[in-house]
């Protein structure tokens, strides 16, 4: 990973931004500097090929982004299970856990368009985009 980075992004706000959706713009703000977990990636990908999105425009609209896709390792995947403890109640997923723990991981802010993150302590700052 490299060491620009400022930024983890939640699968629902990259879909908000290929999606051009309210908050569109608060990520477009993080996207010089912004990683995503290979786990967020993959929900992405499938949630607007599942819309209709063609692969190949998904692909390369990706491909033009400076946004680094990082992969889910052990350390990701402990943290993502601690965190099942103080998230279980707001129901947040596995996806939303990957990108909380990233961004623990990282020191990092995690940006999503999930307002049932602020319900829960996760040791991370949460920017909500709407």
């Amino acid at each position: 990973m490299t060491d620009r980075a400022g930024a983890v992004l939640d699968a629902s706000a990259l879909v908000a931004l290929f999606n051009s959706e309210p908050g569109a713009e608060i990520v477009a703000g993080h996207l010089e500097a912004a990683v995503v977990s290979a786990v967020n990636w993959s929900e992405t990908y499938g949630t607007l090929r599942r819309a209709g999105v063609a692969g190949d425009a998904l692909a390369s609209g990706f491909a033009e982004t400076a946004i680094e896709i990082v992969p889910f390792g052990a350390e990701d995947a402990r943290l993502a299970g601690e965190l099942s403890l103080s998230t279980r109640e707001a129901g947040l997923s596995l996806g939303d856990r990957a990108c909380l723990a990233l961004a623990g991981r990282l020191g990092l802010p995690a940006v999503t368009a999930d307002r049932a993150w602020g319900t829960v302590e996760a040791g991370v700052e949460v920017i909500c985009i709407r």
